[in-house]
């Protein structure tokens, strides 16, 4: 397998966990690149769930895990995820994972910020999971932010911490009228955890590069979806880091010319968590059919998640932002049952056609779904293995989106376990 780039297409929870699950036997790294622990990927080994929200999903097949200098983490969550993937047998030593030197630190203050500025929004709030990924990626851009190598200089962190927390107390107390945090507590957790997490850090860059010489291959893997980028999705009903496949070049410290293949995870339907427009949404009881049969509730917050049919729009400007090379089609045996689908094909806006996703969140909350309609296959496709075996109804589908999105189909999910996966084409 070349060096491979995996992304979600749609507004995250695609199923990129298993796709990457199973593209990591044939790695030798994992690499996560952007985002912290407001995404989480499930994997089914085994018959077991498993989830992991900042360790690369590689971990399970115990290859090489990096997470790179354009996540940032949250210490504590780290330890935790650690303690629980030993808890289920899995290898997460020091010598399995690192933690780039230059990725930034979740601190306590970020997570009471973050859950104090949306509750003021009120009616208005975005959406966010209030773990503190947004307030600490807003430090980073203002060059005040707490990284891994600053751990290794205690007096230096102590310094660091100290000078922001002072303004970070203000802002706290004075705006949001909320309660401050004290610096020596916060000190005191860290002291508490930093033996543990010495070990894990290291120049992610650098062993990445070095393995890439000693003709290693590499998975990136991404979390959320390319529309939920903050460059280039639903602004602002987005994430705080960018999504795309060109992040993870930046995001893991590799030069773009190492990242050979880059595959679009692509649910078969279209979901999204959280406020923001998503014009194909279903408000029947379809949409509710889909979100039953398919589970759809948030792997990290439990959210439930809002259904609609797949939409084209949508997935050619994943195509065209992400130099996609491949598509991954996941949960195609969530439609087994209905009677019909449809695909939006473009929208309606005052009464003009358009092909291309608008950046105004006011034209898109306007946009109407241009829909074809497909008959169903009413067939169990679960334990389908090979492509030639999906019904004809299924098979037309397929080739359909592919003629929209000009992108070969070479992976289809029907399950979450790794057996129910079909190969269209290989990239191994």
């Amino acid at each position: 397998m070349v060096n491979t780039v995996v992304v979600g297409t749609q507004w995250g929870d695609e199923g990129k966990g298993k796709i990457v699950d199973l593209l990591s036997e044939h790695a030798d790294y994992v690499v996560r690149f952007q985002g912290g622990n407001n995404a989480g990927h499930t994997m089914v080994v085994n018959g077991k769930e498993i989830i992991s929200h900042l360790i690369p999903s590689g971990i399970i097949q115990q290859k090489k895990c990096f997470i790179g200098n354009g996540v940032v983490v949250d210490p504590f969550v780290l330890l935790d995820e650690i303690d629980y993937l030993v808890s289920n047998n899995i290898d997460v030593s020091p010598e399995m994972l690192k933690v780039s030197n230059r990725a930034h630190i979740i601190m306590p203050y970020h997570q009471e910020i973050d859950k104090a500025r949306e509750v003021k929004k009120g009616k208005n709030k975005i959406g966010t999971t209030g773990r503190g990924i947004g307030p600490c990626y807003e430090d980073k851009a203002t060059r005040r932010g707490i990284r891994f190598c600053d751990l290794l200089d205690l007096e230096l962190f102590k310094e660091k911490v100290a000078i922001i927390l002072e303004e970070k107390n203000f802002y706290l107390k004075h705006y949001f009228k909320a309660d401050t945090i004290d610096l020596d507590s916060v000190i005191d957790q860290f002291l508490k955890i930093r033996d543990r997490l010495l070990p894990y850090i290291a120049d992610v860059s650098v062993a990445i590069y070095e393995g890439i010489n000693a003709d290693k291959t590499i998975l990136f893997e991404g979390a959320q979806g390319t529309h939920l980028d903050i460059e280039h999705g639903t602004y602002p009903f987005v994430t705080s880091s960018s999504t795309v496949a060109g992040n993870a070049a930046n995001g893991s410290g590799v030069g773009p010319g190492n990242l050979n293949e880059i595959i679009g995870i692509v649910k078969a339907y279209t979901t999204r968590v959280g406020a923001g427009p998503f014009p194909t949404e279903l408000f029947d009881e379809i949409g509710k059919k889909i979100q039953k049969t398919g589970s759809e509730f948030g792997a990290t917050t439990g959210r439930k998640r809002r259904c609609g049919w797949l939409d084209m729009v949508v997935l050619r400007n994943a195509v065209r932002l992400n130099s996609l090379t491949g598509l991954a089609i996941t949960k195609l045996d969530v439609l087994d049952d209905l009677d019909e689908l449809k695909i939006c094909t473009g929208y309606e806006y005052q009464g003009k056609i358009i092909n291309d996703f608008p950046p105004e969140i006011k034209i898109l909350e306007q946009c109407t779904p241009v829909y074809e309609t497909h008959p169903g296959w009413k067939q169990d496709t679960s334990k389908t293995t090979e492509y030639k075996n999906l019904p004809e109804n299924g098979k037309k589908y397929l080739d359909r989106v592919v003629e929209l999105a000009n992108v070969p189909i070479k992976i289809v999910s029907v399950g979450p376990g790794r057996e129910a996966t079909i190969i269209k084409e290989n990239i191994f």
